[in-house]
């Protein structure tokens, strides 16, 4: 992190000063967990659903914090002589602050991604096209709502070139103080899904929702969409550059010919009318869709399709996502850091893309969908028998609507504990085995068994 004086810093989160040790301040980073915090971090004190940071300052300070950010003081805590402790009204909102103030002393460019599904997948293949030229810093994790993105942008360092930016949602306004705080030069939307429709209650409000990426956009900002989906195809004319990627003759980018190979896939990008060979070290239609965005990407800051393919060897995928791993004849697909109907659909498509002799499927609740939970569990289990998924086993409080769109023949179970013995007694060298649910399921743990157990 740059080195911000405590004027710099009152400044930016718009605080008061109520006790101080010096104004020169070595910060090496920032946190919100005292757990993580390293001597001459600044500490925020965030107040979650289950633990509030303010009762955490004493700890902070003992860790050698540089500087606090409170918005609550209790006066039985004796932590303020000659300590350097602000406070704000609210900490998320002086976080959010401090990152924008941050961001805009970084001489860098911003690259901001968000999405349905498929944002994290096209986040990271991103960061590795880009990597031929510049140096990239991408979100780590799950680091992508109004705590983890500015965390991200406040611990980044001295000699970066671009940054790309994950940004989640659940409602409206929470994009839009993304991109005020992150201010993207460049943004990617995937697609829009139902996924978080629970509170948003139509496509037509995420679509809303994701747009909120642009609210700050100059004539001089481009957007980059999925001209495959529904909604993302219809934008018009608008004050910045709009670039369309996709299949259909009509996106300004344009893959086809698409070629499954043993470790990946090839295919051709269309660009201006010329034809280059592009391959990706990914399996799946819905991995050709997201490299198109990425390719927008590095197409509109000037990298050459050569520049791109040698970028595309430094591909870095985060965890959990569409992992596949082969031990003693079994192929794993570890799919299990979120689910949505798209995602599910995409996960199925993958499997059933594998040269195996049994394709078996274990498929978990599909969260925050509301009134289209039902429907929704039941089209993927008739897309599960409807796209060779041989065996199908489920867990969780969908499991009867998978049986209806499946049939009979579904295998349903209590618990992880069951799947694992289940799959175990039945497994076969050339079986595939995918694992999918959202997060909150832990189907992780399904893997780490099967792993631990297969011989």
């Amino acid at each position: 992190m740059l080195n911000l004086t405590l004027e710099e810093i009152l400044s930016a989160v718009e605080g008061k000063l109520i006790s101080q040790a010096s104004n020169k301040l070595p910060i090496s980073g920032v946190s919100t967990d005292t757990r993580t915090l390293s001597k001459d971090s600044l500490f925020i004190a965030i107040k979650g659903e289950n633990h509030n940071g303010n009762l955490f300052v004493e700890d902070a300070l003992k860790r050698e914090a540089s500087v606090c950010i409170v918005d609550e003081v209790y006066d039985n805590i004796n932590y303020l002589y000659n300590k350097n402790i602000i406070k704000v009204d609210n900490t998320r909102e002086a976080l959010l602050k401090l990152a924008a103030y941050y961001r805009k002393k970084l001489n860098i460019k911003v690259v901001g991604v968000t999405g349905s599904t498929g944002k994290t997948s096209t986040k990271d293949i991103i960061a590795a096209i880009l990597s031929s030229k510049f140096k990239v810093y991408k979100t780590k994790g799950n680091y992508n709502n109004e705590i983890g993105m500015p965390l991200t942008i406040l611990n980044m360092q001295q000699g970066i070139d671009i940054a790309v930016l994950e940004m989640g949602m659940s409602n409206l306004n929470e994009i839009h103080k993304l991109a005020e705080t992150s201010l993207p030069d460049l943004a990617v939307i995937t697609n829009i899904g139902i996924t978080h429709i629970e509170n948003l209650k139509t496509r037509e409000n995420i679509f809303k929702a994701k747009m909120e990426i642009t609210d700050f956009f100059k004539d001089s900002n481009v957007l980059i969409v999925n001209g495959e989906d529904d909604l993302l195809k219809t934008i018009g004319e608008t004050p910045y550059k709009v670039v369309k990627t996709g299949f259909a003759s009509q996106n300004n980018i344009i893959g086809k010919d698409i070629k499954n190979l043993e470790h990946g896939m090839k295919f051709n990008v269309i660009i201006n009318n010329k034809v280059d060979e592009f391959f990706i070290p990914l399996i799946g239609k819905h991995n050709i869709e997201n490299t198109l965005l990425a390719i927008g990407v590095g197409e509109s800051l000037g990298l050459s399709i050569e520049d791109m393919q040698r970028g595309i060897s430094n591909l870095e995928s985060t965890s959990m996502r569409l992992e596949i791993v082969e031990k003693n004849g079994v192929v794993i697909i570890n799919d299990c850091y979120n689910a949505s109907p798209t995602s599910m659909k995409a996960a199925i498509d993958v499997e059933k893309s594998l040269k195996v002799q049994r394709r078996i499927a274990v498929l978990g609740t599909m969260k925050e969908l509301g009134d289209y939970a039902p429907k929704s569990h039941r089209e993927i289990g008739k897309y599960a028998k409807e796209n060779k998924i041989d065996v199908l086993i489920t867990l969780g409080e969908y499991s009867s609507l998978y049986k209806e769109g499946y049939g009979e023949d579904i295998i349903i179970c209590d618990s992880i504990e069951e799947i694992i013995e289940r799959i175990n007694n039945m497994v076969k060298p050339q079986d595939s085995i995918l694992i999918k649910a959202s997060r909150s399921e832990k189907f992780e743990r399904i893997v780490h068994g099967l792993l631990e157990q297969l011989n």
